[in-house]
């Protein structure tokens, strides 16, 4: 079936023809349209474009980084003003994959990809659609399924006071650029040298990123040593389902998560 692109300047158009059409899908960098072209899906016969510039920026905003769901994970590599999200964007594919893979399109990414996203989970930034109003992220993953023809202007995300706070690690077989069989993302704030409102999230754990939210409350008020952060490592999978794919069981996600999440913690990642 013939794929015809449509491409409009303004994030909005692009919105209001992609609402019209049930057969349309809204191209952000490529990796997940394109894939699904090459390999003939024929649920869709047209693609829905943007070039609103709005969409390729990065700037700041008070003590947040304004996004946009556009930008590349070679532009976060190069940001200044998003520096503490580079390590994140690194483990994004190989090169190539990092110059067009975006912010947006990782926030749609199913499991076991996302891994983007589960960073943005842990550091409590929100999601601006086109035309609307910032939601925290949380609640736009929760709800993405069900409202998957919305089209993301940006993300605000705020920065972290101290950059060592936040910390992530991607588990993958296959190294630098293998898919994740988890992934652990972590904004681990002190006060007194004691864990104060921590966030912890996990990618590939589930059908979307979720928080570990039993590890939250086990890690408040306790130290970052082996002591302090024993009943986290036994909550680490408390709440969460792991999915099982080609990649790793759900038995194997639970055996080798508070592993990762123990050298995290401990600022021991390899």
């Amino acid at each position: 079936m013939p794929v015809s692109v449509r491409t409009f300047q303004g994030a909005e158009e692009a919105e209001r023809a992609l609402a019209a059409s049930r057969t349309a899908r809204y191209f952000g960098g490529g990796t997940l349209v394109m894939r699904a072209v090459n390999a003939g899906d024929q649920a869709f016969d047209t693609i829905v474009r943007a070039t609103d510039p709005r969409l390729r920026q990065i700037q700041m905003q008070g003590d947040s980084v304004v996004i946009g769901a556009g930008v590349t994970m070679a532009q976060i590599i190069a940001s200044r003003d998003a520096v503490f999200l580079a390590p994140v964007a690194k483990v994004i594919g190989g090169p190539a994959i990092r110059t067009v893979a975006t912010v947006g399109g990782n926030l749609f990414a199913a499991s076991p990809y996302g891994d983007f996203a589960a960073a943005l989970l842990a550091l409590d930034a929100k999601v601006v659609p086109v035309g609307g109003t910032p939601v925290p992220i949380g609640d736009f993953l929760d709800a993405r399924d069900r409202e998957p023809r919305r089209i993301v202007l940006s993300v605000i995300v705020p920065r972290p006071r101290d950059s060592r706070a936040f910390r992530f690690v991607k588990v993958s077989r296959v190294k630098p650029k293998g898919v994740a069989v988890l992934s652990i993302a972590a904004l681990l704030p002190t006060n007194g040298g004691r864990v104060s409102g921590a966030r912890v999230a996990y990618g590939a754990m589930g059908g979307r990123p979720v928080r570990a939210l039993a590890v939250e409350q086990a890690l408040e008020g306790h130290t970052l040593d082996e002591q302090g952060i024993a009943p986290a490592l036994s909550a680490a999978t408390e709440g969460i389902n792991p999915q099982t794919d080609a990649l790793a069981s759900e038995w194997y996600r639970r055996q080798v998560a508070p592993v990762h999440l123990k050298r995290l913690l401990l600022d021991q990642r390899r």
